[in-house]
């Protein structure tokens, strides 16, 4: 087995906490959502050691209850913990309305999974929602997702909305059993974004950047995991990894294309993840216009 350290720490660094989970509210509303700290470790990656520092992440998927703050101007307001900055809810650029129902009613209200955006649809909201909470949040990477699947139960009928037993819908958040770090949903359900350009070959490609994530250089395509209510029970796997594919817009009569919705893609959402320490205001704004390029 050949032996590759590769460090992901994208603004973070070791930082042990006592504390395992932690609910944060939104400002001005009172839309709350739960993260699970993961502590950093050595850990095999398809032959390759791969070091992951602190972070916390979701415990469930974003929700449409959570995501239609960002998108709709409505359900926002001027309230936010942003020190370093001043938030004005009508300077925020926003998605664009949907010109059909891309959830193709299997729903959005109550818990449902905020589903069909972009990646970087995806990666707006974390920057919204830094500048409400003052908070860094973003997409975790491949490496940091799959340590934060590990331990899930072998039985994926207990944790997993799948092809055989989803009835081809995704179902509301946190139904299923939680993995052994309180997370809900990991497989199953709808996929979700990381952060990285698909590359074949992961973690070779890591040790040549220069980056600690894969950084994009074109639209597509962009690495998914953990399966969808549309997937085969055996492909909802920690391991499994997908790619996003432009076919996804296919039917969207718009050019160029939607910035901010895939037509075809109500399999698909996203998880946060919150370095465990918090970078300067400077570095996480280059890191958000490195990451909304595309």
């Amino acid at each position: 087995m050949r032996l590759i350290v590769i460090i992901i720490f994208l603004f973070s660094a070791p930082f042990a906490r006592a504390q395992t989970m932690d609910t944060l509210q939104i400002p001005g509303t009172e839309v709350q959502f739960q993260m699970s700290f993961i502590e950093g470790k050595h850990f095999d990656y398809h032959g390759v050691t791969i070091e992951v520092h602190d972070f916390w992440i979701g415990v469930h998927e974003v929700t449409h209850d959570e995501y239609v703050l960002f998108k709709e101007r409505a359900f926002d307001s001027d309230a936010s913990d942003w020190n370093t900055g001043e938030f004005k809810a009508d300077a925020v650029t926003r998605p664009s309305p949907p010109y059909l129902d891309f959830t193709y009613g299997m729903g959005t209200k109550g818990g449902f999974p905020a589903v069909s955006m972009t990646q970087q649809a995806a990666l707006r909201y974390c920057h919204w929602l830094y500048q409400k909470t003052g908070i860094f949040f973003r997409l975790p990477t491949e490496a940091e997702w799959t340590l934060a699947c590990q331990g899930q139960k072998e039985d994926v009928d207990s944790n997993a909305w799948h092809y055989e037993n989803s009835n081809e819908k995704y179902h509301k958040v946190g139904q299923k059993t939680p993995n052994a770090n309180g997370l809900y949903d990991m497989l199953g359900n709808v996929a979700e974004w990381t952060l990285d350009f698909y590359k074949k070959d992961y973690a070779n490609a890591m040790k040549a950047s220069e980056y600690s994530w894969i950084v994009p250089t074109r639209k597509h395509a962009r690495t998914i995991k953990g399966g969808s209510f549309d997937s085969d029970a055996e492909a909802c796997t920690c391991e499994e990894r997908s790619k996003s594919q432009s076919k996804w817009q296919a039917r969207d009569p718009q050019i160029p294309k939607s910035e901010w919705w895939n037509t075809d893609s109500p399999f698909l959402g996203f998880r946060l993840l919150r370095p465990s320490k918090q970078a300067s205001p400077e570095t996480i704004e280059a890191f958000f216009a490195k990451a909304i390029k595309f």
